[in-house]
């Protein structure tokens, strides 16, 4: 099946799930957002969900890979965390701490730190791939590197992290990467050099794509 196939052959499944739930698909990837007061109803609305899930499965000659099927309970730092077990046909339902949704790495306490650590380790490949092809590209040819390699990383999702405090290591790496294209040392100021290659540091950019997403939003009612 081909993609569009596909989402018009699982376009009714979030009509399967209780009312009071949150359904979200993307392409192949459905995930159900349960928000209950106490443990006894979360885990009565989880399995109520999943039952109901199982039966769509069932009439479209699916079926659920309970391997790959896993929660995450979330909950704050100095919240008491209750190990709840979910259990479907005798078979327990992995609890996880982290997920990988849509490129972001989401954790149980939603903490950025994670996902800040996992872009690192790509931001400082790209680093290592602009400092390699300097000496043989135009500085036009450079900022269109750093846009492919790195700021397409860092702007990835910013509205979400971007106020993390662990937000200032890519800060940091960013301000390596404009003095490598600049040809200037470690310690020298980057204020003026984001100036003449006219790019947005990451609190603006954070900034930038915050305010974009007010505007295309503008219409939602709160």
């Amino acid at each position: 099946m081909g993609p569009l196939l596909f989402l018009l052959y699982v376009n009714d499944l979030p009509r399967v799930v209780p009312s009071k739930l949150t359904p979200i698909l993307f392409a192949d990837d459905a995930s159900t957002i349960i928000t209950r007061p106490n443990t006894s109803e979360l885990q009565e609305a989880f399995l109520v969900s999943i039952q109901q899930l199982i039966k769509w499965f069932q009439a479209n000659s699916l079926s659920l890979n309970l391997s790959k099927t896993y929660f995450l309970q979330f909950h704050n730092k100095n919240q008491i965390k209750f190990d709840m077990p979910f259990t479907l046909d005798s078979k327990y339902i992995t609890k996880a701490n982290q997920t990988k949704f849509l490129g972001l790495t989401i954790t149980d306490t939603m903490t950025w730190k994670m996902h800040i650590d996992a872009i690192l380790r790509k931001l400082s490949s790209a680093c290592f791939a602009i400092r390699s092809v300097k000496p043989y590209v135009s500085p036009q040819t450079m900022k269109a590197i750093y846009y492919a390699y790195f700021h397409a990383i860092m702007s990835y999702g910013v509205i979400f992290w971007g106020l993390s405090p662990d937000s200032i290591k890519v800060l940091l790496l960013q301000k390596r990467v404009i003095r490598t294209m600049m040809g200037c040392e470690g310690r020298d100021s980057c204020r003026t050099l984001f100036h003449e290659l006219g790019i947005l540091t990451l609190p603006s950019q954070y900034i930038f794509c915050l305010l974009l997403f007010v505007v295309k939003n503008s219409k939602l009612s709160l």
